[in-house]
């Protein structure tokens, strides 16, 4: 089953990358991002797209400029995550076959991101624009749109996001943060995926 689970491991460090991937694989979680503000971001982007070939996909959040994609091509990723809707990012992403998933918030930002090429949409941040808010934007987009809820969403909130109409959900602090053991990490991930799974049949 795949499954619309973005895991965001914002401060991973490249020493940890192969240990966290492995946690996220068997638990089922196949999409993985790391910001680039992260220590060494681009190491652990590269050993993981290796170590996941035709496995996962991999790639990087928090991207922000044409260099960062070129340097992401370069090392095989296959996502691009950003925090804002940059339709240059965007451009760049997909013409260097990458999956493109801008962070958007307001209906004009929203349609700005799929007008350029995005493959879905990240709304950020999802408790602020609350549920309510997320259906009166989703009831405007295109009825095929993949649409992702960060920030502030977890398991205890998955079946309403769900019920709202959202595809699918960005998962960071309430996963992986610097620190937090792999053991942790993994009953974290398996919850995860318990709970999409109970929402998704």
């Amino acid at each position: 089953m795949s499954r619309n689970i973005i895991a965001i491991l914002r401060g991973l460090t490249p020493e940890e990358a192969l240990p966290v991937t492995d946690a996220l694989l068997e638990a089922g979680i196949t999409q993985i991002e790391v910001p680039l503000n992260s220590p060494d971001p681009f190491d652990s982007i590269a050993r993981m797209v290796a170590y996941t070939t035709g496995h996962a996909q991999v790639g990087a959040g928090t991207v922000l400029d044409r260099a960062d994609v070129q340097r992401l091509q370069e090392i095989g990723a296959k996502l691009v995550v950003s925090p804002d809707c940059n339709p240059d990012v965007i451009a760049a992403t997909k013409a260097a076959g990458m999956l493109s998933f801008p962070g958007v918030f307001t209906p004009t930002e929203a349609f700005s991101a799929l007008r350029a090429g995005a493959d879905g949409l990240k709304f950020f941040p999802a408790f602020k624009l609350g549920i309510d808010g997320f259906a009166a934007v989703k009831a405007v987009l295109p009825t095929q749109t993949q649409t992702f809820a960060v920030g502030g969403v977890g398991p205890e909130n998955f079946a309403d996001w769900k019920a709202a109409g959202i595809t699918g959900f960005g998962i960071g602090s309430n996963l992986y943060k610097p620190g937090r053991g792999i053991a942790d990490i993994a009953a974290r991930a398996r919850d995860m995926v318990s709970a999409y799974d109970a929402v998704s049949v």
